[in-house]
């Protein structure tokens, strides 16, 4: 008996620990959200305040603006790829090209490409610096009007081995890196470089801007002409998953000298040094990440000072899933990339050599965006069940998920408000109530799929073992019906080299 009560009182302490290792856990998630939502909101309102009087006419003008080579992969595109072409050739900048790839497709998106724009093979020579699957033929048009179009149809190997191939041949000295099923902002490449020409006191090797969700807008030619809320839920959530990552987020990591990823949908680098680290790894699913990592470790090796810019202004706009399943493999691709970058690049955590990246940055994701999850579903799994078997009293549990979800829905609502007064892109008072409504059910039902495939990518990763992108389903920037579109493998059958 006396062994039993032994027993009790050693569990009692060992759930005691738990808890409070818990609540610690959350509340220095909490703190972390409000610090940076703090130095986001200060710096978006100065930035709305400041571009006021920005004379983006000047930039457009200038010949010091440099040139900028855009490069869209594309993979059985099709249906959208003229539209998505004209689009990318209706951009107000002075000096860029755009360079389409084609990455191996298997339906006609070459064929309409060459009939629409009139393209013809030209010789085209070019460095094999980065190191690609091999080159079918490079194509320019017939007509003088698109001297700035270039087309390259190559062998499949998947969206880094496609980007890789598009720089090789860029002339520009920056290099714009995008989806081409994505809506760009007309005046996005003027907005983008305006702040690495308004620094010209530091070499800037990549910026980045906000990136939005278009699906249920109005798009005409090209062009959005009203943003509306979405009417799938799950596109819906998102929406406001959106807003706070990049509102409340990422705004706040580029003041801290922290900013790890460059959205893959938009983002600008300096060429020279993009290939000098390697370009983009074909070896990660991704890819967008861990290049802006180790371009930024680059940097710090070789003792160059660099700044990376970030954009407070919605810039680009994509298509999110509506579907359970695409979403669930869309979150499992992203984790998986992240957990590949954070081990590839290990000797950044904590390492004063690469100064706020090693000691804030890096460790911030070890600890919030890749742990935290894992934590949130194996302390909240471990809770309810302690709290079933009446080894933790059930109104606590009930306390702690209430203050939880209430920091949550408050966090949100507060994004919102930044968001109609900065921006105010949902105009539509309708649209802001349901905006608002999403915000309250999100922690309730969309965060728990977020958790889940957090979960479950750490499980493919490290047990499993995949590697591949996965399929992804697009409903188009239109009417049309539901198109399916097979993401390419990644082209490889390993794991990340990690870099020494």
């Amino acid at each position: 008996m006396k062994e039993f009560d032994t027993a009790l009182s050693t569990l009692d302490i060992l759930l005691g620990i738990f808890n409070i290792l818990i609540y610690l856990f959350t509340i220095s998630v909490m703190l972390s959200y409000l610090i940076i939502a703090f130095l986001s909101i200060r710096y978006a309102f100065r930035h709305l305040k400041s571009s006021k009087s920005i004379n983006y006419l000047s930039i457009l003008q200038s010949p010091e603006a440099p040139m900028i080579s855009i490069v869209a992969p594309a993979f059985n595109e099709e249906r959208t790829i003229v539209q998505n072409i004209r689009s990318l050739l209706s951009l107000e900048y002075r000096d860029y090209e755009v360079i389409i790839v084609n990455d191996g497709s298997t339906d006609n998106t070459l064929q309409r490409v060459i009939e629409t724009y009139d393209l013809e093979p030209v010789r085209f020579s070019s460095p094999d610096t980065l190191k690609t699957q091999p080159i079918r033929a490079i194509y320019r048009s017939r007509n003088p009007v698109l001297k700035n179009l270039l087309v390259i149809d190559k062998e499949n190997g998947g969206k880094a081995d496609a980007l890789n191939a598009g720089i090789n041949c860029a002339s520009g000295e920056y290099i714009m890196n995008i989806d081409v099923d994505c809506i760009l902002e007309r005046d996005c490449l003027l907005k983008m470089i305006h702040p690495i020409l308004d620094d010209p006191e530091n070499f800037a090797i990549a910026s980045g801007g906000v990136v939005r969700i278009a699906n249920d807008c109005v798009i005409d030619k090209g062009v959005i002409k009203k943003v509306n809320v979405p009417r799938n839920w799950l596109a819906r959530f998102q929406t406001v998953e959106y807003l706070r990552a990049f509102l409340l987020g990422r705004i706040a990591w580029q003041k801290l000298d922290g900013l790890l990823l460059i959205s893959g949908a938009l983002g600008i680098f300096n060429k020279k040094i993009m290939i000098a680290a390697g370009g983009y790894s074909t070896k990660t699913v991704g890819e967008d990440m861990e290049v802006a990592v180790r371009m930024r470790r680059y940097c710090r090796e070789n003792g160059i000072k660099y700044k990376v810019y970030f954009v407070p202004e919605p810039l680009v706009w994509t298509e999110v899933p509506e579907k359970i399943g695409q979403f669930l493999r869309q979150r499992n691709r992203w984790t998986r990339g992240s957990i590949e970058t954070i081990l590839a690049h290990r000797k950044l955590f904590l390492n004063p050599k690469y100064k706020s990246l090693g000691m804030i940055a890096y460790p911030y994701w070890v600890f919030y965006e890749w742990l935290a999850p894992l934590v949130e579903f194996f302390g909240l799994t471990t809770l309810l069940l302690l709290a079933i078997l009446g080894l933790f009293p059930a109104n606590y549990l009930f306390l702690f998920l209430s203050t939880v979800i209430g920091f949550a829905i408050v966090f949100t609502i507060i994004t919102i408000y930044v968001e109609e007064t900065t921006y105010f892109q949902y105009k539509d008072a309708k649209g802001l109530r349901r905006l608002i409504l999403t915000g309250i059910l999100e922690p309730l039902s969309f965060h728990f799929l977020v958790v889940w495939s957090a979960f479950k990518g750490n499980w493919d990763y490290f047990i499993e073992g995949k590697v591949t992108w996965g399929k992804q389903v697009r409903k188009g920037f239109d009417d049309a019906p539901t198109r399916e579109k097979q993401i390419r493998v990644s082209g490889t059958t390993g794991r990340l080299t990690p870099v020494n």
